[in-house]
């Protein structure tokens, strides 16, 4: 019964709002993000004070769980009231309210002690939501630290917070921008649960060991963008990015151990590392070598945003610069004739951004594309569709692709 419900509405959705790409379709799009207020006066006193300005909401990282999809609003100009949002996954209309989640209240607390403003979020197989907040505002403004980056732990069946782990001061460094997130977890109860979050401006792995709350940050070389790919043009907008660390995915478990593919966004190299080094804390200053390129460049387009390896080995990452979604199974060689394209479209696949499988049977990845560098310049058109949550089906998405098995 639960797979012909997906099957229904996954149909549903299609026919409505189905993209040109047959394995690619489309459960949202918005010209502009408005939220489900307490009341029309509190969204009217919201716009009238600037404490909500629409056209400063972007949509950044994007989960799925059971019957809903989650949506991160980063605060990252004037005007954004609340930076995590649910959504149903049964699509009725085309451009929803976002609901702030677990509610308003998280959204409006001082202190410290609410949601500041979220990058992205990775759920577990155990329904235990991992939140990035980096607890910086305004950074294509006046950017301000008024928190220390924290992961905030949310039962996504009771929607409570149950915990909050702020990242020590000495793997925050200077000028640090905490921005991605992934959850790895070896066993039925996400007892054996690490976490592993990328700093994209100081080029850092911060690990976090949840059964005792530890963190530690490795360093290395391969963290770091390449100056080269740093120079972007897309849709005739040109800007720099000198983004490092940024894309990170989990390959599949092999005599006991699993692979964590990793790249920069600004740069057109894959690397990979055992995670059996990077859980290991005494491997901080010692594992310079472990860290390995992967193999063949992907070219001087080949800025990868976000990565997700599926239960098949099949890796997903977002092509910013050529407005597409690759993969590449990864029991073949990582060279340019192994890597495919399974979606591409210049108008709805403008900076695809965050990319996540879910842990529903069959698998879904969902994908959000959002002209962030239009949006960074205020160049977005409120008259047209700018931000979108997507969808593939991994089996439908490499078929008749070199990455099909």
């Amino acid at each position: 019964m639960k797979l012909f419900s997906a099957a229904v509405f996954f149909i549903g959705v299609l026919d409505v709002l189905a993209s040109p790409q047959k394995s690619l379709g489309t459960l949202y799009r918005w010209k502009q993000m408005e939220f489900v207020f307490p009341t029309p006066e509190d969204r009217d006193t919201g716009i009238q004070s600037g404490a909500y300005i629409p056209a400063n909401v972007i949509p950044l990282g994007v989960e799925r769980w059971k019957s809903r999809v989650f949506v991160s609003t980063p605060r990252w100009k004037k005007g954004i009231p609340a930076s995590l949002s649910a959504l149903p996954i049964e699509a009725t209309e085309v451009s929803p309210l976002l609901t702030p989640y677990p509610s308003w209240d998280w959204h409006t607390a001082d202190n410290c002690t609410g949601i500041t403003s979220v990058f992205r979020m990775a759920i577990d197989h155990c329904g235990i939501m991992w939140v990035l907040d980096s607890g910086q505002v305004e950074a294509f403004e006046t950017p301000r630290q008024i928190c220390p980056p924290t992961l905030i732990a949310i039962n996504l069946e009771k929607d409570t917070v149950v915990g909050r782990f702020q990242i020590p001061e000495q793997f925050v460094l200077q000028d640090s921008l905490i921005t991605n997130i992934i959850v790895d977890s070896r066993d039925p109860q996400c007892k054996d649960l690490h976490v592993y979050i990328s700093d994209v401006r100081r080029f850092g792995l911060i690990v976090f060991r949840v059964s005792d709350a530890a963190f530690w940050r490795f360093s290395h070389y391969t963290f770091y963008p390449d100056p080269v790919l740093s120079n972007y043009t897309l849709h005739g907008v040109n800007f720099q990015w000198t983004d490092g660390l940024f894309g990170m995915s989990l390959g599949n478990y092999h005599l006991g151990d699993r692979p964590l593919y990793y790249h920069s966004m600004s740069s057109s190299l894959e690397f990979v590392v055992l995670t059996s080094v990077i859980r290991d804390p005494s491997r901080v200053n010692d594992s310079v070598d472990e860290f390995k390129l992967l193999g063949e460049s992907r070219g001087s387009t080949g800025q990868v945003s976000a990565a997700a390896v599926d239960r098949n080995g099949i890796m997903f990452f977002n092509l910013v610069s050529q407005d597409s979604i690759g993969c590449w199974d990864t029991r073949k060689q990582y060279k340019i004739e192994n890597l495919g394209i399974v979606a591409k479209n210049n108008k709805t696949l403008i900076f695809p951004n965050d990319l996540r499988l879910d842990h529903e049977v069959p698998q879904v990845g969902w994908i959000i594309s959002n002209r962030l560098p239009m949006y960074q310049f205020n160049l977005n058109n409120a008259n047209e569709y700018n931000y979108r949550v997507m969808f593939l089906d991994p089996l439908v998405a490499i078929k008749d692709t070199i990455c099909q098995y």
